[in-house]
């Protein structure tokens, strides 16, 4: 099965290669990992993983956090395939039909972010414009911010990505998975903005 593993490790010589290390000791793959941060001596990598047999995110982060140094800040299934281009696939299908482009970018969100669902929420009423696969019918967000931020909301991780000149609040729901990394959103909030551009175009 695919993981996808937030370690939290010291930043010096050598500590990526020990968790690589013990990670095959595990029997895990190694297919991807991003550099999330580096600062205040320590980094976060996202470690995108094959696991042989079934094996539960609690498993997962119970083993990996037997490493000196070492936090784990998340375990949870993905099916984002390394080495795809999932966010250049999205930009391709919005521009060759941008007057579904904000549906295409809810529809895209969930396999980009690591998430359950997303959708779009009108700032106007609330009412829901367009929901990716697994999302709610409704949705309150009482206080939209007036940038991209993260939540918690009802054992939810949210990123919440406005879309001023669209009218529109892009809403992505993560359940497994860890508070949506500032790297995350910024990426997000690109594709976003790069969307709302190319769907003013019809």
């Amino acid at each position: 099965m695919l993981l996808r593993l937030r370690v939290s490790l010291p930043d010096r010589p050598g500590g990526l290669g020990q968790v690589a290390k013990a990670l095959g000791a595990l029997g895990a793959d190694i297919l991807q990992v991003t550099v999330l941060e580096r600062e205040g001596g320590r980094a976060v990598d996202d470690f995108t993983v094959s696991w042989p047999g079934p094996v539960t995110s609690s498993e997962a982060r119970e083993r990996l956090s037997a490493m000196p140094g070492v936090r784990v800040e998340g375990v949870w299934p993905t099916k984002e395939v390394p080495g795809s281009a999932l966010d250049y696939d999205l930009l391709m299908h919005v521009a060759a039909e941008p007057s579904r482009g904000f549906a295409t970018l809810v529809d895209a969100l969930p396999g980009l972010c690591g998430a359950e669902w997303s959708l779009a929420l009108a700032l106007a009423d609330g009412a829901v414009r367009h929901a990716s696969l697994a999302a709610p019918e409704k949705f309150d967000l009482p206080e939209p911010p007036p940038r991209a931020a993260t939540m918690g909301a009802q054992e939810m991780q949210l990123m919440l990505l406005p879309v001023v000149a669209q009218g529109l609040h892009v809403v992505v729901a993560r359940a497994d998975g860890p508070v949506f990394h500032r790297a995350e959103v910024e990426r997000a909030a690109r594709i976003v903005d790069v969307v709302a551009k190319l769907a003013t175009r019809t």
